[in-house]
């Protein structure tokens, strides 16, 4: 059955957003060869019109590039977005850890708190807000201490600039150390049908902490989508082109899943996508779906899935077919 817009709570916050919310990598171009600005504005505000509050972005999607689309598509929309972006991937210091360059310049690893107050006004400028409502580490530097890290993130809320505070590609032992800092509201993690790991590694923590689980690449990069045959051709810089994840071999049992599964697509009136995300927002400890779309076709589809509901027979067959199509794919 379907109903309303799903939403949920971000940790302890009291800051409320879509579960389906919309990821802007690829809205940034860079490793997803290039990008439409217009067709990336008309993305968001079609899901903004949906019922998709929850848009996330990065200084790191094309060095500001999306985070630039993302101010420009709630220009006189601000208040209905819930705007999660991220610090601590930096290209204005060589402080931290290199770790790969983008367009001929060095991003390093880098979460002191110079860094942070710094980040914080260049995505201010770039979203054209002057606050942002999650505001989420975006990889972990093990050079700075994550007392150090939170309590500029800290004053970042007491000064009313971000309203919570989230950590992503966090191991569980850089959870716990958040948690004992004090103040984390979510994570955001890699989760899949097909990259389950943080079930053992980070849900029991969050689960015990009322922590919120923001998931990305829900549909592992389109795999999941239905959509994607053996046929498929990458190219340019689109970084499924060598991905052993997206061999002929995957993408075979890709497909063999998605006609497992379409018998609850059809009584759902929904697509193998739609069904995929609202398989991951029933999963336990799961609060969120990110989901890419670069085009308002893409953001309706996604949008629709926060209207679904699966009941346990649904949730069966879809755990039946993962065990038998998806469970031995080429990594």
């Amino acid at each position: 059955m379907s109903g309303q817009q799903l939403t949920r709570e971000i940790g302890k916050s009291g800051v409320s957003a879509s579960a389906v919310g919309l990821g802007t990598w690829a809205i940034g171009g860079w490793m997803w060869g290039g990008t439409d600005e217009q067709q990336s504005i008309a993305a968001i505000r079609a899901s903004l019109d949906a019922g998709v509050t929850l848009i996330d972005t990065a200084p790191a999607y094309g060095l500001g590039r999306a985070e630039e689309i993302v101010g420009k598509a709630l220009a006189g929309r601000r208040e209905k977005a819930v705007v999660a972006t991220k610090c601590g991937l930096v290209w204005h210091t060589q402080k931290g850890r290199h770790f790969f360059d983008q367009d001929g310049k060095p991003v390093h690893r880098y979460l002191g708190r110079d860094a942070i107050l710094h980040e914080v006004e260049e995505s201010l400028t770039r979203l054209g807000t002057d606050y942002i409502d999650l505001y989420i580490t975006h990889w972990q530097d093990p050079t700075t201490p994550v007392d150090e890290t939170m309590r500029a993130l800290e004053d970042l809320r007491t000064s009313g600039k971000i309203r919570a505070i989230g950590a992503s590609n966090v191991s569980r032992h850089e959870l716990a150390a958040y948690i004992a800092a004090g103040g984390l509201d979510a994570i955001q993690e890699r989760f899949s049908m097909i990259d389950r790991e943080i079930e053992a590694e980070l849900l029991p923590l969050t689960k015990a902490n009322s922590i919120a689980t923001l998931s990305y690449s829900s549909l592992a990069l389109g795999l999941l989508a239905g959509t994607i045959g053996p046929d498929r051709v990458f190219s340019g810089d689109d970084q499924r082109k060598d991905s052993p994840r997206f061999s002929v071999g995957n993408r075979q049992k890709a497909t063999a899943f998605a006609d497992a599964i379409r018998p609850v697509a059809e009584k759902h009136s929904a697509s193998i996508a739609q069904i995929v995300i609202a398989w991951t927002l029933a999963q336990p400890g799961i609060t969120f779906a990110l989901c890419g779309a670069r085009n308002p076709a893409q953001a309706l589809d996604n949008a629709r899935a926060g209207t679904i509901r699966l009941d346990a027979v649904d949730l069966a067959a879809i755990e039946a077919g993962i065990a038998a199509r998806l469970t031995d794919m080429d990594r």
